[in-house]
């Protein structure tokens, strides 16, 4: 990624982490944080993620603004969510997803680490309501 563009910059300040292949660059605000997550081409959650987290889905809530790229969710029970960037999203705990496509997926998360899903009112697993 070009330095020169804003959205995948160094972020001054920012804790700066590369996790499975994601660029991870978060900071703290107030009791919660801001978070950078930049997925290369070709990512898929349960290829890069599974042998390092060690649970069969991801277990994170994510919600914020998907600025570049498209991703595929998909639940255990079969329902698939995909996100085209511009794209604001929730998703909920229990999933794989990949980045779709050639280019990167760059997703802006507000999260509140373990409190996320009580602070936005999310379920706690995905289900049809």
């Amino acid at each position: 990624m070009s330095s020169h563009d804003p959205l995948t910059a160094p972020i001054p300040g920012a804790d700066s982490r590369l996790v499975g292949g994601v660029q991870l660059d978060i900071v703290r605000t107030g009791t919660g944080r801001i978070k950078r997550a930049i997925y290369p081409a070709g990512f898929r959650w349960s290829t890069h993620m599974k042998p390092i987290t060690h649970t069969e889905t991801c277990e994170h809530a994510h919600v914020g603004f998907l600025a570049r790229g498209r991703i595929h969710v998909h639940f255990p029970d079969g329902c698939v969510q995909e996100y085209e960037a511009p794209a604001a999203l929730a998703i909920e705990p229990g999933h794989d997803a990949w980045v779709m496509g050639d280019e990167p997926a760059v997703l802006i998360e507000v999260d509140f680490e373990g409190d996320t899903i009580a602070r936005f009112g999310l379920p706690t697993a995905h289900r049809h309501d």
